[in-house]
């Protein structure tokens, strides 16, 4: 990744990057170019069709892959030029830079991107999956300002997109998080506010990084703030801390936590990846997860 010139990823030069050494879910990674191509060109239907491919080639059943790593620079560019799927290639690449989520929204998982190094874990084409996410997360890093640029997409599905996306980045990133903290103020979609201070949250799980973490207390706990932020900062804080579950969170919870505000929240990455499968009750079930994790052990294996 770090060979790779910026002038090859800038000008899509795809023939300069050495595709058939590389695996994807289906064999040889030298069919993607000519996806990302198609997509690029941007005809309705083949578009369509070469995008749900690479998605299933590169993360395929929630994935990734070497291929998926090689693609990242070439799915922004593409995202940023051509706005039709731009939402979905953002979504892409946040999914390829991070660990399969299995539905795990526990406090150890919810925010969690790679993978321990001394457990490691092999895709379908024969990767280890821990350096392909490691490579994607660094190449997302390379051009995260092309991909900053994208939070004054008109469309809250990209906007969604690039606060997942931008929160693999790896730490430190002081310009991320000033940058979705920037974002965050002038923010008018509610759920999109939601994802960005999970995203912030994200950036400092590694870390847990203090500063990070004393500001997700001060919001949870604020009324002033809206419902949406309190909850998402309520969620990322306790996945950043050990202690226990406080009991005026707890109250808070029960509270904040309506029919409306958990459909509100069903747009946002990590709770859609969490939810029960067309119920759009992921923030219901990341609460029952860090509420009662004695009863999902096994996502911790």
């Amino acid at each position: 990744m770090a060979a790779i010139p910026r002038v090859v990823k800038d000008d899509l030069r795809y023939d300069a990057v050495p595709w058939a050494r590389f695996d994807h879910a289906y064999g040889s990674a030298q069919d993607v170019p000519a996806l990302l191509e198609t997509v690029r060109l941007g005809d309705a239907r083949a578009s369509e069709g070469a995008l749900a491919t690479l998605w299933n080639r590169l993360a395929h059943q929630g994935g990734t892959s070497t291929a998926g790593a090689l693609a990242v620079p070439f799915l922004l560019r593409v995202a940023f030029a051509h706005p039709r799927h731009r939402a979905s290639l953002v979504r892409l690449t946040a999914s390829v830079a991070h660990r399969m989520p299995w539905g795990d929204g526990t406090r150890g998982g919810l925010l969690r991107v790679g993978l321990p190094a001394d457990r490691p874990r092999y895709e379908q084409d024969g990767s280890l999956a821990n350096r392909s996410i490691e490579a994607a997360r660094s190449a997302v890093a390379a051009d995260a300002a092309l991909l900053l640029h994208l939070l004054d997409d008109p469309d809250p599905e990209v906007r969604h997109a690039v606060a997942q996306a931008a929160a693999v980045v790896p730490p430190p990133a002081p310009v991320v998080a000033a940058v979705l903290h920037g974002r965050l103020a002038v923010e008018e979609d509610p759920a999109v506010r939601a994802s960005l201070v999970l995203a912030l949250g994200q950036l400092a799980w590694e870390t847990r990084d203090p500063a990070t973490t004393a500001l997700l207390h001060a919001w949870w706990r604020d009324e002033a703030r809206p419902p949406e932020v309190r909850v998402g900062a309520a969620l990322a804080w306790l996945c950043l801390t050990d202690d226990p579950i406080p009991a005026d969170l707890d109250a808070f919870l029960d509270t904040a936590v309506t029919d409306d505000l958990v459909e509100l929240l069903a747009a946002v990455p990590w709770l859609d990846a969490v939810e029960d499968l067309d119920e759009r009750n992921g923030l219901l079930v990341c609460l029952h997860q860090m509420r009662h994790p004695e009863d999902f052990a096994w996502l911790a294996d």
